[in-house]
């Protein structure tokens, strides 16, 4: 089945990197390939491909059908337009358990895609996101490749950078790659724009012309390299130094302090 991502790293924001990889999902799902997702931890490939699945919602649905709320079908008809489903596999998983957590997984899916369609026609999944590949051994890919081959179905393998020179050594799966994704940091503008999000969030306009706004952007781009889980960390620590200290402006050294907390290796 698939895990539920903590609430902790659940902030999400639309970003370039985000458009671009619904470019890439929608071309996986159209085509109905093999495609390959790739980025540094935290960049946020993860909340991007549980958005566009959907799946960030459906812990919002009602635990039984007989007490459902209104919101719960508009939820249900989100999750009947993704027609994606995002699974994470445990680690150590044999190929046989793969299979059957899998189908459990579509199942169930497909169960809540059709939740409201009252006789219509069926919906069925698109397309698969496995997240954390590189916890697949080689007899638990060829079993995705398996499972690709016996369905018309895209399937998106979501890992670390690298993931694409060992698929490479598979060839029976590496043929049937269509796309490839890199999943980069934020950087320039982008970053900007997200650092100005958080500002806001803090109840504060953040000001490029003021050099204390500059040097805190400076000092924040440095400590993270636009990570987008290790801003959200960082502005966590931010925040209670800020109240703590009950200050109403971010500033180069409230930037290094919440870093002091913070266990993110050299900088």
């Amino acid at each position: 089945m698939s895990h539920a991502i903590s609430h902790r790293f659940d902030t999400f924001i639309s970003t370039k990197e985000h458009r671009r990889f619904i470019e890439f999902a929608n071309a996986v799902r159209a085509h109905r390939y093999i495609g390959l997702c790739y980025g540094p931890a935290g960049v946020g490939k993860t909340l991007s491909a549980r958005r566009y699945a959907d799946c960030h919602r459906i812990g919002d649905l009602s635990p039984a059908w007989k007490d459902a709320k209104p919101a719960d079908a508009k939820i249900y008809a989100a999750l009947a337009r993704s027609r994606t489903l995002f699974y994470t596999p445990t680690i150590g998983l044999s190929p046989s358990a793969l299979r059957s957590n899998l189908r459990i997984a579509l199942q169930d899916a497909v169960e809540r895609m059709n939740k409201i369609r009252r006789g219509r026609r069926i919906i069925d999944i698109e397309l698969i996101i496995v997240d954390e590949v590189e916890r697949l051994s080689a007899p638990a890919l060829e079993c995705l490749r398996d499972l690709f081959d016996q369905g018309d179905i895209g399937l998106m393998l979501v890992g670390m950078p690298g993931m694409e020179k060992r698929m490479a050594r598979y060839p029976q799966l590496y043929s049937r790659v269509g796309f490839a994704h890199h999943y980069r940091p934020l950087q320039g503008d982008e970053l900007s724009f997200v650092l100005t999000r958080h500002w806001r969030k803090l109840g504060l306009n953040l000001d490029t012309a003021d050099f204390s706004d500059t040097q805190a952007i400076a000092s924040i781009a440095r400590i993270t390299g636009g990570n987008f889980r290790l801003l959200h960390r960082l502005f966590v620590q931010i925040e209670r130094i800020l109240k703590i200290n009950d200050l109403t402006f971010i500033t180069d050294e409230v930037v290094n302090a919440a870093r002091s907390t913070l266990v993110i290796g050299a900088t």
